[in-house]
């Protein structure tokens, strides 16, 4: 028999890469990481008023939405699979203030919105988001005294906005605002209004990034941030400082991680993962989904290829879930390939 051996068998010692990448059904056969609807968390705006679908310029394709309409799109995305729902509110202007009472109503835009999908679609997971941005009137996350965003004085203050929010029905309470102490807090005040089954999901990392523009006019703050956030969020240079914020959530009793922005730390959620072995997750931000709609209507990238590209990054990086404004689009195409 004829040897046939080549250089490169020898080279390699006889190990070619390519053997599994010959066909389909090799690939799928090993491939390392799939993605499924159960891996997305759906964020959507809400306004108030009746009947509201109200586009957001710079996030094409994404709806501000009022109560009813929020109850209905939980409908789509549960019957698209789609585990949970985020919601982030965009209140009237004349309901904000410098320390973001507003938060505190057992009957604002968030809390009705909560009670509204819970009673149209029982199954489907309400997570709330319980920082004061969207109720202040300088865009803060936190009070705002004499130039200083207080730390213990906000950390207060979302605690019993988070009970409010547990009481209308949330399922998971996840706070933004990155104050030192405020998982323990919470959690403490949780408990003690009997809700120890609402689950608590840190942004454990989030960090003073420029990838939330679009976010901050689709919740109506670009125009009122007073100065900068970077006393209390992350400085993108530092992954160590991270995970010591992170390590502290979990002492404080997180349930669970998110990573924010996504795909530009995806060291940061497989340091956290390897770490801490909670549950992480990553979170797309409005800079990041904007970017890829933007070159995709310009025929720059394939829109589609780029989006399930970037949900494996996530994937790849330990990541158990995403949170994307592209979760119904993805579970879409997940359901079609299905």
């Amino acid at each position: 028999m004829t040897d046939k051996t080549d250089i490169v068998d020898l080279i390699t010692g006889h190990r070619r890469m390519r053997r599994n990448r010959k066909a389909d059904w090799t690939r799928r056969m090993v491939r390392e990481n799939q993605l499924t609807v159960d891996d997305l968390i759906w964020p959507i705006f809400l306004v108030p008023g009746t009947n509201v679908v109200e586009p957001i310029a710079a996030m094409p394709g994404v709806m501000r939405l009022s109560v009813d309409k929020a109850a209905e799109a939980a409908r789509e995305a549960a019957d698209l699979g789609i585990p949970a729902l985020a919601t982030f509110p965009n209140v009237d202007m004349a309901l904000r203030d410098d320390t973001g009472s507003h938060s505190l109503d057992a009957d604002n835009l968030i809390n009705q919105a909560t009670r509204a999908i819970k009673k149209a679609v029982p199954g489907i997971g309400v997570i709330t988001d319980v920082a004061l941005d969207p109720f202040t009137s300088h865009g803060h996350d936190g009070i705002l005294r004499d130039g200083e965003i207080v730390n213990d004085e906000t950390v207060s203050q979302i605690a019993r906005a988070a009970v409010a929010q547990a009481n209308a029905g949330a399922d998971i309470i996840a706070p933004s605002d990155m104050m030192d102490g405020r998982i323990g807090v919470i959690r403490q005040a949780l408990d003690a209004a009997g809700h120890q089954n609402v689950g608590i999901m840190a942004y454990a990392t989030k960090f003073a990034s420029a990838f939330y523009g679009p976010y901050r006019e689709a919740i109506g703050t670009s125009g009122l941030l007073k100065g900068d956030k970077k006393t209390y969020y992350i400085d993108p240079a530092n992954g160590t400082e991270a995970l010591r914020d992170a390590a502290l959530d979990v002492e404080e009793g997180a349930d669970m991680m998110m990573v924010k922005p996504g795909l530009p730390y995806l060291d940061i959620c497989w340091r956290m993962k390897d770490a801490f072995g909670l549950p992480v997750f990553a979170y797309q931000v409005s800079g990041e989904y904007s970017m890829i709609k933007a070159a995709g209507a310009q025929g720059w990238i394939d829109e589609e290829r780029v989006m399930m590209e970037t949900m494996l990054a996530f994937k790849r990086a330990g990541c158990d879930g995403i949170l994307s404004y592209f979760a119904l689009d993805v579970a879409r195409l997940l359901a079609r390939k299905g």
